[in-house]
This record gives structure tokens, C-alpha cells and sequence, in this order.
């Protein structure tokens, strides 16, 4: 998978000999089709209100300054929204162990959702991808349906999907060998 597991920090820790196989996020295409949008409704919202004031009454007196302190606002919120938007991508994450898959989501500053599954709970897996943008940049979803209380985990919009599939199969697998034969006499 891209770039080394071991050197990524991780919002929580490691059990005793656990080790990551694979660290992933969303494909750099969400961030940055998301990045463009707030850069045009951000940029370009501004650009035609200073057009508009600028035509109107001009930049004197106090409609100019309060035009001017409202298009100021607009920025602010369109840039905050954008550090939120970075915030969420680098934060959003899915990381596989040889013991465990582990779902980590931090929306602000304030907010932290984690979910966990057992590998050995894991009991299906599907590759989905559709699209030409999927299929030509190879991003998509894998789907992972389990016994656990959170019955399926969807990693969304990651890249090389089949190969993260193959990575949580065979770790599964090796988790389920690592248990040994199960008594079904009971």
C-alpha cells in the first residue's frame, strides 16, 4: 500500500505484537475535487462581489467598508472550510493490523469516531468501483461484512481497492489459521 505504515501516526494504540500491514485514505481525487469547489465558490464568490460593490458604490465610504468587511467574512468562511475540508482527508483514515481492521474518523477538532472488527470476524469481502473516473484512477470501495456489532465496514473512495482487498484477506486468513482448528463437537 502507499507510502510506509510503520512511519504513520496512529489515533490509537497498538496491541501487544501487533503490527500494521496497511494504512489508507481516500484517493487524493475526493480532496481535491472538493479543494476546487471551495476554491471557486470561495474565489469566485468574492471575485463577483468585488466586481458588484466595486461598480455600485465603490470601495468609499461606509456601504464600501461594509461591503468590504462582508466579502472579508466570506473568505474567512470559505477558508475555514477549506482547513476543515484538509483537516477531515488527513484524518479520515482505515488501517489493517494482523489482528484487527480499524476505522478512524476525526471531523473537527472536537469529534473522534473509531470502529474496530477482528479479523477473524471478518466474514465477506467485495471490491466495488464504478465509473470512468474509478476505473481509470483506480479508486473504489471495499465492503467488509462481519460478525461484530458494526456488521459492515465500508472504506470509501481508497486507492487500489482490489490490492487492499487481497491484504485483508490473506491477514484474515492467517489470523483464523493463527487461532487453530475450532471445536464444532459442542
Amino acid at each position: 500500500m502507499p507510502g510506509d505504515p510503520s512511519s504513520k501516526k496512529l489515533p490509537f494504540a497498538l496491541q501487544p505484537g501487533e503490527t500494521v500491514l496497511a494504512f489508507v485514505r481516500r484517493h487524493w481525487l475526493y480532496f481535491s475535487l472538493k479543494m476546487a469547489w471551495i476554491v471557486i465558490a470561495g474565489a469566485g464568490g468574492a471575485g463577483i462581489a468585488i466586481a458588484a460593490v466595486a461598480m455600485t458604490y465603490g470601495f468609499g465610504g461606509l456601504p464600501g467598508l461594509l461591503s468590504g468587511l462582508v466579502i472579508a467574512a466570506w473568505v474567512a468562511y470559505w477558508a475555514v472550510r477549506g482547513y476543515f475540508t484538509w483537516y477531515r482527508y488527513q484524518n479520515d483514515i482505515w488501517v489493517v493490523t494482523n489482528q484487527r481492521l480499524v476505522d478512524s474518523l476525526k471531523r473537527h477538532w472536537f469529534h473522534h469516531q473509531m470502529a474496530s472488527t477482528d479479523l477473524v470476524d471478518v466474514e465477506d469481502l467485495r471490491v466495488e468501483r464504478h465509473g470512468v473516473l474509478q476505473t481509470l484512477f483506480d479508486f473504489g470501495d471495499v465492503q467488509c461484512q462481519t460478525a461484530g456489532v458494526v456488521q459492515n465496514f465500508v472504506l470509501r473512495g481508497i486507492p487500489q481497492p482490489a490490492r487492499l482487498l487481497a491484504v485483508v484477506d490473506g491477514a484474515r486468513d492467517a489470523a483464523r489459521r493463527a487461532l487453530g482448528p475450532v471445536d464444532t463437537t459442542r
